[in-house]
């Protein structure tokens, strides 16, 4: 398919470059480099886009990259996807005016979709990803845990999906918990199914890339793009031969 798009991913804490393994606090792996160093090799290495995480926001409110936003547009051409601790009106229009392109919502995007389905309309579909974090059940649904994964939402995956591509939306990065910075291969049949289900979205593929067979794999499973944080990170493939993918 065309119009693929590679996400290398930074994620920060405390100033850091770090990964959580399955979105645990407790379980963190830190890298070196400052992130606008691994910004930048990112851009020099070719990327067009940076999917950029503020963990510190995400479990306390109040995004607090506006100024690394400022120095990434300084030093490097990437267009920046960003979100983490997302609550209000303002802060969309906050981090858009610190100088990103699209603001990531995730949790409030499950708890309350008529919040975000406002934003997206005043917005715009190409300003706003929402992060749809996914959990497979015995029964073989997706649900959608939030509260930090300890409570699911009475929406499944492919419901909300639904709902939102029918407001207009057009980005969504799904991420399949169980394998998010686990290294376990991507879940192929989870966008698959995506794509099948909700045809018209732009799917982001996330959580568990190893190799590049999960980018060539997201992509023939008819994901739009992928997002690669621990993988790059940790030297398992460059940046330069998933883009050549």
């Amino acid at each position: 398919m065309t119009g693929f798009t590679v996400y290398p991913a930074i994620d920060v804490r405390d100033g850091r470059v770090v990964r959580l393994a399955q979105g645990d606090y407790a379980r963190e792996t830190r890298y070196e480099g400052t992130p606008l160093e691994v910004a930048s090799r990112y851009a020099e290495q070719g990327a067009d886009w940076l999917h950029l995480v503020d963990l510190d926001a995400a479990r306390a409110g109040d995004y607090t990259l506006a100024p690394l936003l400022g120095e990434i547009a300084r030093h490097t051409r990437l267009k920046v996807q960003t979100g983490g601790g997302v609550r209000q009106r303002d802060d969309v229009a906050r981090i858009l005016d610190a100088g990103a392109d699209r603001v990531v919502i995730g949790s409030l995007a499950v708890r309350e979709p008529e919040t975000v389905l406002a934003w997206l309309a005043e917005f715009g579909s190409e300003r706003i990803t929402v992060a749809l974090d996914s959990r497979r059940d015995r029964d073989g649904i997706w649900r959608l845990p939030v509260h930090g994964w300890t409570e699911t939402a009475s929406e499944t995956l492919d419901e909300l999906a639904l709902r939102y591509a029918g407001a207009g939306l057009h980005h969504l990065l799904c991420t399949d918990i169980a394998r998010d910075g686990m290294l376990t291969g991507s879940n192929l049949a989870l966008y698959a199914y995506l794509h099948d289900t909700v045809p018209s979205l732009a799917v982001q593929a996330s959580g568990g890339v190893s190799a590049v067979a999960d980018v060539v794999g997201a992509r023939d499973a008819g994901c739009a793009g992928i997002v690669l944080g621990r993988a790059l990170l940790e030297g398992r493939f460059t940046l330069p031969e998933a883009l050549a993918c």
